[in-house]
């Protein structure tokens, strides 16, 4: 196929790609513990449906011990040619607040070119746009492909890494596409180069056997919410920056976004300042970064007049590319300690990490990944870092440190992702799935042999 016949054939999908956009993403695959299985699961069968559309001769579901079901396709690669893995998830991050979204989360509503809806871009884009590349080759695919596409990377990710130690040869491969990151803003082409890895635990206070009278206790009695919620300010500085030792501050040396575009994408409301030191590269992608993101105290629709017993907190550590998510965990455990007040019982528990990843400085694949997405969107990716965190790159550079692992996908930072009101450019969609297809074509050409 030429380059022409790729970018029709992505076209001419593209309104069968949006209808099964739709279908799975108003599948609830919400895989965190207390939501309901069985969406997972037809989010699970789905896919599977739609890898068997592309052509590609093998496809199942595989089991991955503690989480639900990958979906794994297959085809071998034509002799001399190399193979690339392609991977995105198919769970979403649970909805949150009805109330804060414009239109049901689980009910994908098109508006202006834009489709909202929990999970339309992380990460059903990603898998929607593998579907898509693919098809464009009608089978004959010009490299070998490989495609995984997990069910429990939203919330435990680990499972996959595991999955891949014990199953090397499954999906060893010479490339590998990540389309779970985004470009900084529609129609500007990046290629992520750096993550940053994530600890997670929960911290539970206890101060009583049981509720008592806020009046007849009150003033003598130690209120576990008020001891928590000391220890959690102490994580941070009058200046938002970290106070844990041991946790400095890092240096990216790409390129940012501006103040002005941060505060637009992350709607910083007027006259509230940004929090922490360095240039906001280097806050993003390159630094610590702590968030409280759950409180488990009585709501204040909920409320009585008493003094808590216990309280508990969930908080999310990013970690930088280089650092050692345990050693950060072991670090803000110990802080936390050290900082509770009172005597107050202190433990830990449901603890989560994953490795960052910093890219090298690219090679064959990168090249053609390069010449495709100049094709697609009319000028030269550049590098940008991203915050988040996807804990199974780490485990697929360890696993196959020769493969060039490209991230790069339809989640532009403006897609809400993880928050209400997600939603997926659909513009972007078309050259992120135009990208991929011409950067298979681009590695099976003569500049591409010896990836």
């Amino acid at each position: 196929m030429t380059p022409e016949q790729i970018e029709n054939a992505v076209s001419a999908a593209m309104p069968q790609a949006i209808e099964e956009l739709k279908r799975l993403a108003a599948i609830p695959s919400v895989a965190f513990p207390g939501h309901p299985e069985e969406p997972v699961f037809a989010a699970a069968g789905m896919v599977e449906e739609l890898l068997r559309s592309t052509g590609l001769p093998r496809v199942q579901q595989v089991p991955v011990e503690g989480s639900f079901p990958a979906v794994f396709g297959e085809a071998p690669a034509p002799p001399g040619m190399p193979t690339v893995l392609l991977y995105a998830h198919y769970d979403v991050q649970p909805a949150g607040d009805p109330a804060a979204w414009r239109t049901p989360p689980f009910e994908p509503t098109l508006i202006d070119g834009r489709l909202y809806g929990r999970g339309c871009a992380d990460d059903k884009s990603g898998v929607i746009s593998h579907v898509t590349a693919l098809r464009a080759f009608q089978g004959n695919f010009p490299v070998g492909i490989k495609v995984i596409i997990e069910g429990q990377e939203e919330y435990a990710g680990d499972r996959l890494e595991a999955f891949v130690e014990r199953n090397p040869d499954l999906l060893r491969a010479d490339a590998i596409v990540v389309a779970d990151t985004g470009n900084p803003r529609v129609g500007d082409p990046s290629v992520t180069t750096s993550l940053r890895g994530m600890a997670a635990f929960t911290i539970e206070v206890r101060t009583l056997r049981e509720p008592v009278h806020s009046g007849s206790f009150g003033g003598a009695a130690p209120d576990a919410l008020a001891a928590l919620m000391r220890m959690l300010t102490a994580l941070h500085d009058e200046n938002g920056d970290i106070r844990v030792p041991g946790l400095p501050r890092g240096t990216f040396l790409g390129q940012g976004p501006s103040e002005e575009e941060f505060r637009k994408t992350a709607g910083v409301l007027d006259g509230v300042s940004l929090v922490g030191s360095g240039s906001l590269a280097d806050r993003l992608w390159a630094s610590y970064a702590i968030t409280v993101t759950g409180l488990d105290v009585p709501s204040v629709s909920g409320a009585i007049n008493a003094v808590q017993p216990v309280a508990r907190a969930r908080v999310t550590v990013r970690v930088p590319p280089a650092g050692d998510p345990k050693t950060t965990v072991d670090a803000v455990a110990d802080f936390l300690r050290q900082v509770a007040p009172w005597g107050v019982q202190v433990s830990f528990g449901d603890f989560t990490i994953g490795a960052g990843f910093q890219a090298d400085s690219g090679g064959t694949a990168r090249a053609a990944l390069n010449r495709a997405m100049e094709r697609a969107f009319g000028r030269p990716p550049r590098d940008v870092g991203a915050g988040g965190s996807i804990p199974l790159v780490s485990a697929l550079l360890k696993q196959f440190p020769a493969a060039e692992i490209l991230l790069f996908g339809a989640e532009d930072e403006e897609a809400s992702i993880h928050a209400p009101n997600e939603r997926v450019d659909l513009e972007e969609l078309r050259r992120i799935a135009t990208t991929e297809a011409l950067f298979l074509h681009e590695l099976s050409g003569p500049s591409a042999h010896g990836v």
